[in-house]
């Protein structure tokens, strides 16, 4: 009976040591930041948008293709 203790003991003690060393091998989960856009203001409202989404005429940037109108008109 005391054989089968001693190696019972010895199993557990195994199978604990295998597994905190596969544990420690695991890299965790590092996910890279979000990529930011740039961000950019209407030159006749104000309003912030990114840069993808704007319209862009001499050397400004706008909401809209109306604002830039607006905004340029004489």
């Amino acid at each position: 009976m005391g054989r089968l203790i001693f190696f019972a003991l010895i199993a557990v003690l195994v199978f604990w040591a295998i597994r905190k060393h596969l544990r420690g091998k695991k890299k965790p989960d590092e996910t890279p930041p979000a990529a930011g856009e740039d961000m950019v203001c209407c030159a006749h409202c104000s309003v912030h948008l990114p840069k993808s989404e704007s319209v862009a005429s001499q050397g400004e940037f706008f909401c809209s293709e109306e604002h830039r109108r607006l905004h340029l008109q004489p």
